[in-house]
């Protein structure tokens, strides 16, 4: 998503994003207390004591703030993949940074998680929901979260380490259900990374990774015939 660079933007421009994103992070926060039902336009305005036709400028509805929720967390998790997957690392180690930090990106802002996959009774066939529009999906932040998977799977099948039968497309789905459910698991049970008592102590992040490195491990193209991939200098 282009924004135009901070020369090109008047006063008044910085002003209205400064209100947008104080209009977002108070929706946040109403959303951690209250949940979905309890986020309102009139609700909003008493949290950040301005008036609803205020808000009315930014939103036209509460459907449109919750869309701009959304966005807003797959736009962070873009800048933080960004951040740690730099194209200088080795691409196994890239591979696993990127789902190692849509998890940890979602679990450290569990309410924003929450809030990006709300509104689910409106996507059910009962209530008018149809099939996800690819063309409206790839426009989208979390379309282009996705795309960061396909690409990553495609990387890796060039480079030749992961296996080059697999569906780019295919993968990419398993690797965000995975990444999906550790991060519902964490915030919903924050310490299922200790649930059995007589395993080794271990940290959420050192799960974490412990997932990721699995994750990726199941994508490399086989070494023995097996058709289970090894990590490069991994023992058998």
């Amino acid at each position: 998503m282009q924004t135009d660079s901070p020369s090109e933007e008047t006063p008044a421009d910085r002003r209205r994003l400064r209100v947008r994103e104080s209009i977002i992070s108070a929706a946040e926060r109403v959303f951690a207390k209250e949940g979905e039902s309890g986020l309102s336009i009139r609700r909003l305005a008493d949290e950040i004591d301005y008036s609803p036709s205020a808000i009315y400028k930014y939103f036209g509805s509460k459907d449109e703030l919750i869309d701009e929720l959304k966005e807003a967390f797959f736009e962070r998790l873009l800048a933080k993949i960004d951040g740690s997957s730099s194209a200088d690392r080795p691409f196994l180690q890239r591979a696993k940074a990127c789902v190692a930090t849509y998890v940890d990106t979602a679990v450290t802002r569990p309410f924003h998680y929450a809030a990006a996959f709300s509104s689910i009774k409106h996507a059910l066939p009962e209530n008018g929901g149809g099939p996800l529009s690819w063309d409206g999906f790839v426009t989208t932040s979390k379309g282009q979260a996705f795309g960061v998977l396909i690409s990553m799977v495609t990387e890796g099948q060039e480079l030749d380490i992961f296996d080059p039968s697999l569906d780019p497309v295919m993968a990419a789905k398993s690797l965000w259900a995975g990444s999906h459910g550790l991060a519902q698991l964490l915030i919903h049970m924050p310490h299922f990374h200790q649930l059995v008592p007589e395993e080794q102590p271990m940290t959420a992040k050192d799960f974490i990774e412990f997932h990721a490195d699995l994750q990726i491990r199941g994508l490399l193209k086989p070494t023995d015939g097996s058709g289970n991939g090894r990590l490069p200098g991994q023992n058998s």
